[in-house]
Formats: C-alpha cells, structure tokens, sequence
C-alpha cells in the first residue's frame, strides 16, 4: 500500500455503501489521478495516511434521518481540503454542516434533467446557465435547507437543490450520480473538480505508480524472503515480476496446480516463467489434495473456503522447505479489495471470499504483500507492458482462484472437471480462431448440473449441457454479454458436441453485470 506524508496530488473517495462507488475512482483515474476508496469507518485513517488534495463523498442505500447512519470524520471538514459529495454524500454532508435533510418527498430514480442555475468552476467548458442536461438520480430522501454559506447552483423537478455549493470552502454537492454513463457529462464534472478546483495535475502515470510500487515494496520487506502464489494469471504474474524487480532473489513463486486449472495452463505458465525470468519458481501438483477435499461437494459458498484453506497449507509448507518466509504476496486487485470489503469493516457486501484480503491466519506468522491492491484489471495490464511482460499474457482472460471449481456448479467429480476443462478448451480455440480473443475481455465454459436426454446419431443420451459465457468489460466491476453472431455459437455448440463425451447440449449466457462477480458461483 502507498504510504502519503505531505499534501499530495490525491484524492480520497469516502464510501458510504453505494454500488457504485468503484466507478467514481475509475473517472477520477482516467482523468489522470491517483485516488483510494476508504469506507467511512475507516476514513479518517485513510485521510490521515494519504492527506488527500481533495475529497469525494459517494452515495448510499442509508439515510441520514436514522440515527446512527453513515457520518464522514470531521477532521476531513476541518482540514480546508476542497470536497465532492454526491447523492447521500450530499445529505450527509448538508446534515453535518447544519443544513437539513426529509424523507416523504417524491423519490427520484432513473433520468432527470437538471437546469443550471449559475455559473460555476464545477461545470465551466460544460454547461450552461438557463439550460437542462440529463443526469442520473437515485434518491428517496432530499436536503430541504441548505447549511449557511451554500447557494443553489442547479434543480431537477424533484430535487430544489440538485447541485448546491460554498465556493468559499470549495464544498460542492450533487444530487446525481457524475460517475455513471447514464449522467453523460459526469465523467467531465468530476474531471473540472479534480483538476480546476482541487488543483491537481492529472499526470499520473503507470510508471510513476511502478517506481513508488517498487520502493514501498522495499520499503516494507527489507531483506526478508517473501513468497508468492502463481496462478498463471495476468494479476500474479505482474505482482510477481514487480516484487522481483524491487528485491530479485529474496522472492520464490510458487505455483499450486490444484487440478482446477484450464488445459494445459499449469506447463505454458511454467514454461514462460523458465524461458523469460531469472525467478525463482516452484511448480508444486497438489491437484489429489484439492480434488479429494472437493469432491462432492456442491455448496459453492464451501468451495472457495476450502480452496482458499487448502492454498494457505500448501504456500506454509513451501516456505518451510526454502527455510521459511516472512511475507506471502498475491495478485489482489482493487475489486477484490472492493468485493471482499466487509472482510475490513466496510458497508458493502461481501461478494469475494476466497481472498485473504482481511490477512492470513495467525499460524502462519506471515504478512502480506499486495502490490496490485490500488489497480483495476486495465491498469494491471498497463503495468504489465511497463514490466515487459508479454502481451500473450497480459491480455490473459481472466481465471479465479477457485478456477474450474466454481464454473463446475453442484457436486465436484474428476470426470465432470474433465469434461468441463476439454468443452472450455474447444471453446477458447474457436474463439481464437475467430480473431476475438482480444476483443472479449473473459470467456469460458460451464458445466450445468443438468443432465437432458438427447439423440446423437441412431442413439440416446442422457448426458450435460454446458453453458458457454463471453463478457466484455474494461476493469472487471461491470460487464455486459458479448454479441456473438449465430454462426460463430453454432460451430463452437457443434464442435463441444462432437469432441466432448459427456456433453450433448449447449447454451449462451446473455446475463449482463452490474458491479458484482462475473462468476457463475
């Protein structure tokens, strides 16, 4: 984690509980700024250790009219520091300065058109006064007395304050949700507030964060051995690149091929590692150890709990064999942070619990290291190019942790892994043939707990059917179906069929994703 002391070119993100706070950090990274999510009960140590150039207040399912509601520390009011709050964020922060805030009014969910009022740095190069634009709402309660030295700068038919702001202090409110593509020009009102109002430059960069990565790398092991979990994967493989770079020999991968993984994934991860990198790396098969605590067993939520248990007793008895370790890294990401926030103390929902994001058990006298645990998936990537990883693997699609366990739904046997790894395996060919891999952000194979009754040639079956997933996503956080055309299904459905025994029906998965697991368990 990056460790701030002086007055920086940050931004810190209080989150209140909204589902969609994590694009709020996506819009102000694309505007060229670093910036942190903190849940609001921890968001007065966040601001202590980043001390934030600016501040953004996200919304939230609660409402400040119940006692013991979501409140932002107010040692944030009291530094001076320019602030943003958005839909709850608003209510609470009109609330906390004196202003006052109803419920019983008519709610607002969906498209409204806001008029601008007066002129103000928060819209200047995008609005107008005397004109409507649309933004998105989403609120039942709403401010109906501004706290002293706030004045109405925009209206919505059913929000009289839809954007209030005291310049003086820089405080600036909206009704509406900028980060979302439903309010068009959001993503601009939160570029102006961070650059013309914050001040912030907006020359961050994927460089700059690898060499402020690699000195608190070092910073935080010093000449101690860490060893890290390979997955194959996108995310472990640059967390393991960049902890080489910053500490070379002191690091040792281990990978765990836990009988989980796609065809042949385990040998080419091996293989690039040996032929590219002088790290040193561990191929460990512990695939009977796996397959034997799962099979079996169909409850998903046990799955991820004992694959994440049993990875902990394999990386322990690695590090006993090299002479112990001080540190265990992995490839977290920022959406597993997100998605695993109530592991932290935050108020979203826990969605991820394979990962050890909360810490690892006491036996194993070990820290963590998470070098990724700032980044979304395209920014991994981009750190991955600065690595000089190879773009065969930085565009990887995606593959959890739990691996085929988790797109294997009900009771897990060797002979339905098979089956799914060699239908999953088909279907990533016919993709690529297809000149698509690099379009389709993930995509992979299901094998249902549903067996149908078939006729193949002059006979019956009674055999799978397998469901086939294709996304497109830019970070992971939100994601919608990719529009395969009916040629392409039918030749890979075709295919699955003929080569795989055990199969004898295909179907497309048309699920879109709000910010949520893309996964099927």
């Amino acid at each position: 984690m990056l460790v701030m002391t002086t007055r920086n070119q940050t931004i810190l993100i209080i989150d209140f509980g909204s589902q969609v706070t994590q694009l709020i950090a996506r819009r102000v990274r694309e505007a060229g700024t670093y910036c942190e999510i903190a849940p609001f009960n921890s968001a007065n140590e966040a601001f202590e250790r980043m001390n934030p150039a600016g501040v953004i207040f996200s919304g939230g399912p609660a409402s400040v009219i119940d006692g013991g509601s979501p409140r932002a520390p107010q040692s944030v009011f009291d530094s001076g520091v320019p602030i943003m709050a958005i839909c709850y964020g608003q209510q609470t922060m009109c609330t906390q300065l004196g202003g006052k805030v109803e419920g019983g009014h008519h709610r607002e969910f969906g498209r409204a058109d806001v008029e601008i009022k007066k002129a103000s740095p928060l819209f200047e190069g995008i609005w107008n006064v005397g004109e409507q634009y649309p933004v998105w709402m989403s609120h039942g309660d709403r401010v109906t007395q501004l706290p002293e030295g706030f004045e109405v700068i925009g209206t919505s038919p059913n929000a009289p304050f839809a954007i209030a702001a005291d310049e003086a202090r820089k405080y600036y409110t909206t009704m509406f949700h900028p980060e979302v593509v439903h309010t068009p020009d959001g993503a601009k009102l939160l570029s102006n507030f961070v650059h013309n109002i914050v001040g912030v430059a907006g020359d961050w960069t994927m460089a700059a964060y690898k060499d402020q990565a690699i000195e608190a790398i070092r910073q935080q092991v010093g000449d101690r051995r860490v060893i890290c979990g390979l997955s194959g994967g996108v995310d472990s493989s640059v967390a393991a690149l960049l902890i080489h770079e910053a500490i070379g020999d002191q690091l040792t991968c281990i990978l765990v091929d836990h009988g989980l993984m796609r065809m042949n994934e385990a040998a080419e991860v091996v293989a690039m590692f040996n032929e590219h990198y002088d790290i040193k790396l561990v191929h460990v098969d512990a695939s009977d150890m796996f397959i034997n605590a799962l099979e079996g067993e169909s409850d998903p939520e046990k799955k991820r709990k004992t694959i994440g248990g049993l990875f902990i007793d394999v990386f322990e008895a690695e590090a006993k064999k090299i002479g112990g370790a001080d540190f265990l890294a992995q490839g977290t990401l920022y959406p597993d942070v997100i998605e695993s926030v109530s592991f932290t103390g935050g108020p979203s929902v826990t969605i991820k619990s394979h990962h050890n994001v909360g810490g690892l058990p006491e036996r194993m006298n070990m820290q963590l290291v998470e070098p990724l645990r700032e980044l979304f998936k395209d920014e991994v990537r981009l750190l991955g190019a600065e690595l000089g990883l190879p773009q065969s693997f930085i565009g990887r699609h995606p593959f959890p942790g739990p691996g085929l366990a988790i797109r294997c739904p009900g009771a897990i046997t060797r002979e339905k892994l098979e089956i799914l790894r060699q239908a999953d395996a088909v279907y990533l060919d016919e993709i690529r043939k297809a000149d698509l891999y690099d379009v389709i952000w993930q995509a992979f194979a299901v094998l249902l707990p549903v067996q149908t009754v078939g006729v193949m040639g002059d006979g019956r079956t009674y055999e799978f059917v397998c469901a086939l997933r294709a996304v497109t996503s830019v970070d992971g956080m939100t994601a919608d179906f990719y529009h395969f055309d009916m040629n392409f299904l039918g030749k890979a459905a075709t295919r699955i069929i003929n080569e795989v025994q055990g199969i004898n029906r295909v179907v497309y998965d048309i699920t879109s994703k709000p910010p949520g697991t893309i996964e099927w368990e």
